[in-house]
């Protein structure tokens, strides 16, 4: 699969969904989403472009108070207004990795979850990994195809 560039149209499309417009740094987007009611903060960047290994990828950085999380080589993302969040994600041999970055500052990952659980019945998932298929069950339709 060609390596996902991001673009400003997309830096557009999540400055919308997120309610916030980014600050432009030499080399990548700094979005920072608060809620006061919830005392959260959470800051997001976007590297389009940036040396990892051998290659150059992007990368999808957040930090909060008390974390920092990473996710290489972004696949895609699937923005969702109604819902106020980004999902972005990334998929490797047929696992999926996905971190949810949320308007009002919230922010969850789901790592390294086997893509086959992302469509069918959840109610026969394991209920300690149903709410990964069905957080990343968005993303499924941009996947690429498995040769079962």
């Amino acid at each position: 699969m060609a390596n996902f560039v991001f673009k400003n149209e997309d830096i557009n499309i999540i400055s919308k969904v997120l309610g916030v417009s980014p600050v432009k740094r030499v080399n990548h987007f700094r979005f920072v989403l608060e809620n006061k009611k919830e005392n959260r903060r959470l800051s997001l960047e976007i590297y389009p472009v940036v040396p990892i290994g051998d290659k150059e990828e992007n990368l999808i950085t957040i930090y909060t108070e008390n974390s920092h999380i990473q996710l290489h080589s972004c696949t895609g993302y699937v923005p969702s207004e109604s819902l106020g969040e980004i999902i972005f994600f990334s998929e490797n041999r047929g696992r999926v990795s996905g971190v949810i970055v949320e308007k009002e500052a919230g922010c969850s990952v789901y790592s390294n979850v086997d893509s086959s659980i992302l469509s069918g019945d959840f109610s026969q998932l394991a209920p300690e990994v149903t709410m990964s298929g069905i957080a990343l069950s968005i993303t499924e339709h941009l996947l690429p195809s498995r040769e079962d």
